[in-house]
């Protein structure tokens, strides 16, 4: 296929390399200068697009892929497809969609999990909204970039299934630091309590797959000083669009806007910005009920 790779950062830099080395011809655009194995680089996202079988946008947040959107789709030939694997708000997602629908065009919102490692390593997880045409169309690169993709409905499945996946995530992550920090304070070894909770009712992939308690559990950035991983200002920007999502659609969510709260303070008023999510397993051992 030929492709257009708008946003060539972290993420969308690995993944226009692994579609280019699987014999895609890609030809991308980034803000800032950069050069990826494999893929041309355009003069402007618009020039990226043009004559594409399918443009794939990684980008910050959903005002920019709504402008990006917006300069990119006259660009494109009809029938050919949009698919945006940014994290962003359900309501730009739709926007976008329906945007790429009046000019004739399939679309499909397809945030990732897995972050860098899987970004390199050709193992994400792509969480997909939009048509089933659309969906087929894009689901053989998904097979390049990564190692699975659930389509989840219309325009916005994927990031209302993203951004509900990862409350959880911020949610189960403060109670597992919480739950460590308080055995801490009892006395409890932490690698007896590791040796409990994980075969027990309290198990979660917060506990078994990614401990926050560094020498316990199989290796995660607790075991490398926290470095991230997932930065935990990336899971305040998750937690900050699920209760953004959670206003749209008038839904309660207490523990998520709590887990919003805690991680705002983290990253905006104490040494969470640049650390892994998981570091708030020392920001509760520091602090007493208090």
């Amino acid at each position: 296929m030929k492709i257009g790779f708008i946003g060539l950062g972290n993420m969308g830099g690995p993944m226009a390399a692994n579609l280019a080395k699987a014999g895609h011809e890609v030809t991308g655009f980034d803000m800032a200068e950069v050069a990826i194995d494999g893929v041309t680089m355009a003069a402007s996202g618009t020039e990226a697009a043009k004559g594409a079988d399918v443009v794939i946008t990684m980008l910050p947040n959903g005002q920019i892929l709504r402008a990006v959107a917006g300069d990119i789709i006259p660009a494109m030939e009809k029938g050919a497809a949009l698919v945006d694997c940014s994290t962003v708000d359900v309501d730009s997602a739709r926007a976008v969609a329906e945007q790429a629908a009046e000019a004739g065009l399939l679309s499909v919102d397809a945030p990732v999990s897995g972050g860098v490692g899987g970004a390199a390593g050709g193992t994400l997880t792509f969480m997909a909204g939009g048509s089933a045409e659309a969906f087929a169309k894009a689901e053989p690169l998904f097979d390049i970039m990564g190692q699975k993709a659930v389509h989840c409905g219309e325009a916005g499945a994927g990031q209302a299934a993203k951004i509900c996946n990862n409350m959880i995530l911020g949610v189960t992550m403060i109670a597992t630091c919480e739950a460590f920090a308080l055995a801490d304070k009892l006395g409890l070894d932490r690698q007896k309590m590791f040796d409990v909770v994980s075969t027990s009712s309290g198990y979660s992939w917060t506990m078994n797959a990614y401990c926050p308690a560094p020498g316990v559990g199989p290796q995660s950035p607790s075991d490398n000083d926290y470095k991230p991983g997932f930065a935990s200002e990336l899971m305040l920007k998750d937690l900050r669009l699920s209760q953004q999502a959670a206003e749209s659609a008038d839904a309660d969510t207490p523990m998520g806007q709590i887990a919003t709260a805690l991680y705002e303070q983290f990253v905006e008023s104490e040494d969470g910005l640049g650390m892994d999510f998981s570091a708030m397993l020392p920001r509760f051992e520091k602090r007493g009920r208090g």
